[in-house]
């Protein structure tokens, strides 16, 4: 894997990510994840991880500011949060055992998914 990456890719993939968030409340890893894979070549792995540090970074970031705003409520948030962080640890074992090829047709399929309930509603 190489060291760096082009900088545009990246910054085009960031910039992506987060109008297609804002516009139609999808998670910003939803798009994220296939554009590293397609654009910068990353594998399932490497893109699901490199997805969920730059994640991190922005929700840190949002939940800050949000919450010096007083715009969260913070019982509900960890209530939310503190399960899907067991989430991520199961999902992180999960990932590890199976296969590059595998994990990209289960991501795809549940791309095909979403996209479908989407277009019937």
């Amino acid at each position: 894997m190489p060291a760096t990456r082009p900088t545009a890719a990246v910054v085009g993939i960031g910039l992506v990510a987060g109008l297609f968030s804002a516009l139609f409340g999808v998670g910003g890893g939803l798009i994220v994840v296939p554009l590293l894979m397609l654009v910068l070549g990353f594998s399932p792995r490497l893109a699901a991880g490199t997805s969920l540090a730059a994640i991190g970074i922005t929700s840190l970031f949002g939940a800050l500011t949000f919450g010096v705003l007083g715009n969260v409520e913070w019982l509900p948030a960890a209530k939310v949060g503190l399960p899907a962080m067991a989430g991520t640890l199961v999902g992180i074992q999960l990932q590890q055992r199976l296969s590059a090829r595998r994990l990209s047709v289960v991501f795809a399929a549940f791309l095909v998914v979403i996209a479908v309930r989407l277009l019937l509603e």
